[in-house]
């Protein structure tokens, strides 16, 4: 009988009312220009993409718009508040944003990526004036995907404060560090997802930050994570049309990594084939 291996599929990743066919969520910014920006979306399969909507120009130099170059039917824009150090300018900064996606009809309007940033050295959230401002985004209506660092009481306590995703940092923003405290994710999932210790099962984990290679996503993902954000990884690469391509597949590959189940680790090696049944001489010999 001839057997033939179906290729799986990712199943799409649901975060409040927002239903995403790709677990990869990728930035619009630091691309050399918006045609280079549009091919690495497209290579990336992405379904959602970051805004910045603070530091982005309406228009630029040439006059010409970010958004023109988003075909707003095939993505849905996900606004962030990237460059706000202040709970009320990140408040302010997503009902701007949600402004503008409802004139332009976008499904993006209602949800918003929060930063709320300590300094501009490290770039590392605010805890106290992250969970100020989720807490009056969520008063307000909005759903919420909020960065933090990767402390998992703090994940606990924005996810109790109304967010619809946490968003630990693998590392810093743009460092392309990779997943720098594998086990502190490891524990955020475990916070937030495992019922054993009073999580949801369905709560969506996305990483957010630092990613800087296929192998950071892959690893992410085999964490436990649901999906994961990022931009400098793809953009800054030397062909990052490419590395678009690449991080699709490390997510694809991540994602069904987790779900086959990896074998155990063990400090002795195992024989891939039984000692028993060795033939030891040759018949006729």
């Amino acid at each position: 009988m001839t057997m033939t291996a179906t290729h799986p599929t990712v199943s799409p990743l649901s975060i409040g009312p927002f239903t995403l066919d790709s677990r990869l969520i990728v930035g619009t910014g630091k691309y050399e220009s918006y045609e280079l920006m549009q091919e690495a979306l497209d290579a990336s399969g992405c379904a959602a993409v970051t805004v910045a909507v603070r530091r982005e120009r309406l228009l630029d130099e040439q006059g010409r718009s970010l958004l023109d170059y988003l075909d707003l039917d095939r993505y849905t824009v996900l606004p962030n508040t990237a460059g706000c150090f202040d709970a009320a300018d990140a408040v302010r900064v997503a009902r701007l944003g949600r402004d503008l996606l409802e004139q332009l009809g976008n499904p993006g309007a209602g949800w918003v990526k929060l930063e709320v940033l300590g300094d501009r050295a490290t770039l590392l959230p605010d805890p106290v004036g992250t969970l100020e401002a989720c807490r009056e985004l969520v008063a307000d209506g909005f759903c919420v995907l909020c960065y933090s660092s990767d402390d998992p009481i703090m994940a606990t306590r924005i996810r109790d404060a109304g967010a619809a995703s946490v968003m630990p940092a693998g590392s810093p923003i743009g460092s392309g560090r990779g997943i720098a405290n594998p086990a502190a994710i490891r524990i955020i999932r475990d916070l937030l997802k495992d019922p054993e210790h009073g999580g949801d099962a369905d709560y969506p984990l996305v990483v957010d930050a630092g990613v800087g290679t296929p192998s950071d996503i892959t690893i992410a993902m085999e964490l436990g994570a649901d999906g994961v954000l990022l931009n400098t990884g793809i953009a800054h690469s030397s062909d990052p049309i490419s590395m678009a391509h690449a991080m699709r597949l490390a997510c694809e590959a991540g994602y069904h990594g987790r779900r086959a189940g990896r074998i155990g680790k063990k400090l002795y090696a195992t024989a891939s084939s039984p000692w028993s049944g060795v033939i030891t001489t040759i018949p006729g010999e």
